[in-house]
Formats: C-alpha cells, sequence, structure tokens
C-alpha cells in the first residue's frame, strides 16, 4: 500500500481500561438508554431534542455549552429528553478541512490520532460525570465504535455513510439506536434499506474477528435534506415528506417505524436561523396527523454558544468552525418554546 504506517494504536479494551466507566456511571447511562428505547418503541411520547455542535471541537466550549444544556433538561424532563450532540468525527466531501477531535484534538495542530482516540473518550467521559446526560456521536469509521460504545446513548450514520455496508452490519450488532441519514441525493429508499439491514441479523468482519450480530430493532431514519443534479438544497421535513415515508415503512413492515427530523443540512440550506421555523413547522405537522404524531420521535438541532461559524484560526469561544450553528440564547429559547408546542 502506498501509505506510512505511523504506529499501531491501543484496542478499545485498553483505551478503556485507562478512562473507565464505574459502576455509578454505567447505571445513569443504563437509565437513559432505557427511557430512549421506550421513546422509540412508542412506550413513551417524550420528544428527543439531539442538539449540540455541528463539530466537538474544544474540549472547554463544549462541557460549558453541555452543562447549561443540563441545566434546560431539568426544566423540560417532563416534555422532552435531550441528547447532547457531542460529534467527534467530521465527514469532508473532499477530504479538506478540519475532520474533528479524533483527527485533531487541537484544530491547529496537525493530525494526532492517538492523543484524539484519548480526548474523544475523555470528553464523552466528562459529558456523563459532570452532566449525568449521555451523549449522540456519529459514527464515520464503523470499526471506531467500541471505544466509546459504553458512553453513548445514540449513533448517527451520515448521507455519505448510508450505503456502506460496514456502516449496515455494524449498526444491526449496536445496543442503542442508530438514526440512518438519507443520502445527499434525496433517495429515501437507499435509506430504508439501510434500516431494514440495521434491524437484521448477520455475520461479518469486524476488528478481525468473525462475529454475528443479532440485529437492532432501534434502527431508524434520519431525514435531512438532499441536494439535486443543479446543485440546489431541497428540503424533506415537510407534512408531505413525512407522509411519504410513513407510506413506505408500511410497505416494508420494519420494525418501529420512527423518524428524526434534521432541521439543518439540506432542509435548512445551512441558514442556522431556520432550524428555529422548521422545528415548529415539524411540530404543526405533528399535532395535524396521529400517524406523523406517532413516527417523528424528535428533531436534530446544530446548536452551540455563538450563532453562525467561523474560520479555524478567528478563535471566537463557543462559534463552530464547521457548519454554522444556532447560538445558546435563540437555542435555549427554541427548547422551551418546543416544550410548550409539543
Amino acid at each position: 500500500m502506498n501509505c506510512n504506517f505511523k504506529r499501531k494504536l491501543p484496542i478499545p479494551k485498553e483505551i478503556k481500561a485507562q478512562y473507565p466507566v464505574s459502576l455509578e456511571l454505567a447505571e445513569v447511562k443504563a437509565r437513559r438508554d432505557e427511557e430512549i428505547k421506550r421513546i422509540f418503541t412508542g412506550e413513551s411520547d417524550k420528544f428527543i431534542l439531539i442538539i449540540g455542535p455541528c463539530s466537538a471541537d474544544y474540549e472547554g466550549s463544549v462541557m460549558d455549552y453541555v452543562t447549561r444544556l443540563a441545566k434546560v433538561q431539568e426544566k423540560v424532563k417532563d416534555k422532552i429528553f435531550i441528547i447532547p450532540r457531542v460529534y467527534t468525527n467530521k465527514p469532508r466531501t473532499t477530504g479538506e478541512g478540519y475532520k474533528g477531535m479524533l483527527h485533531q484534538p487541537d484544530p491547529l495542530t496537525d493530525s494526532d490520532m492517538l492523543k484524539g482516540l484519548t480526548k474523544i473518550r475523555q470528553l464523552h467521559l466528562r459529558v456523563l460525570s459532570e452532566t449525568g446526560l449521555t451523549s449522540a456521536d456519529e459514527m464515520l469509521y464503523p470499526d471506531n465504535h467500541r471505544y466509546l460504545s459504553d458512553l453513548l446513548s445514540y449513533v448517527a450514520v451520515g448521507a455519505r455513510s448510508v450505503e456502506n455496508q460496514q456502516h449496515r452490519l455494524t449498526a444491526s450488532g449496536i445496543e442503542i439506536p442508530v438514526g440512518m441519514k438519507n443520502p445527499t441525493g434525496g433517495d429515501i429508499s437507499v435509506m430504508l434499506n439501510s434500516v431494514k439491514a440495521a434491524q437484521s441479523s448477520h455475520t461479518f468482519i469486524y476488528r478481525g474477528w468473525e462475529v454475528e450480530s443479532m440485529g437492532n430493532p432501534l434502527a431508524h431514519s434520519i431525514l435531512r435534506g438532499w441536494i439535486n443534479p443543479q446543485g440546489h438544497c431541497i428540503s424533506n421535513y415537510h407534512y408531505e415528506d413525512i407522509m411519504e415515508l410513513i407510506n413506505a415503512y408500511n410497505e416494508r413492515k420494519l420494525q418501529n417505524p420512527a423518524v428524526i427530523i434534521d432541521t439543518n443540512h439540506a432542509n435548512s440550506g445551512k441558514r442556522f436561523m431556520e432550524q428555529i421555523r422548521i422545528s415548529k413547522d415539524v411540530i404543526n405537522s405533528i399535532h395535524q396527523n396521529s400517524d406523523i404524531k406517532k413516527i417523528v420521535k424528535g428533531l436534530m438541532i446544530e446548536s452551540y454558544i455563538e450563532d453562525g461559524c467561523q474560520k479555524v484560526t478567528e478563535g471566537v469561544y463557543g462559534r463552530s468552525i464547521t457548519d454554522p450553528c444556532l447560538g445558546w440564547e435563540k437555542s435555549e429559547k427554541l427548547i422551551y418554546e418546543i416544550a410548550d408546542l409539543i
């Protein structure tokens, strides 16, 4: 191979031993996992908000954000279940740019994936231990899931990964909800094929082992909009889009039909302020149709401390260095408004 093999990285078991989850924290996660499961199976009518920065860039500002989020969660806990976005991998369309904390524990320095592996585990562990919340992360690299498998309560598979066989098979062996995004081309049949694969049992190679997965009944859809051949963003969060998804679910007879609506990305055209209007539009659809209310389990919102985004070198505290995010004051207000509306 035309590669420089730099060093052998520790296996997940070794990193977990360095930064273990205590019995007390494991029980906190188990309780949260059970509550999330009840939402996806329809036993609970709480509304999920997967909310946080586009990419977890700096540990200090991410912890600041999640600490604020935990205080809001306490106030809306009867209606809303908050899962903080702590996305430590960042997919890049061309492979250029900041690839997330796993690659660059410091966005201003070169890649160091050994430091990155320990850094992302430390961050997710801090979120759990200091706020009592368990977080969501994107499964950009299926082989890396085991480094965080005892800390995460939600996993997302991105629009560029949803057709990948290894992502689908790995998702089938995960015990927490895994959201499959529609691909960038918008074909929901691709997304639902991914959900079906993740809900099924498979035998495959994982981290050098022959494994047999049991299937993940909590695998579900995420609608995030799409890009047409002319390069224009096309949204798919509207009433009619959700009804189309319901019909497609019914045809396939999949387990626990469910969808999370991503309010940013192609649904907003990356116009971060549109997330406020889109959130309320989805809730209006929920009130208009009992089938929509049943299938829509929540929203995914990109939010940070400061509005918008910046270049890595600008150094504004709590402002995204990837996609633009809704600032904290607007985000907090939106959470309370959602709680009132649902």
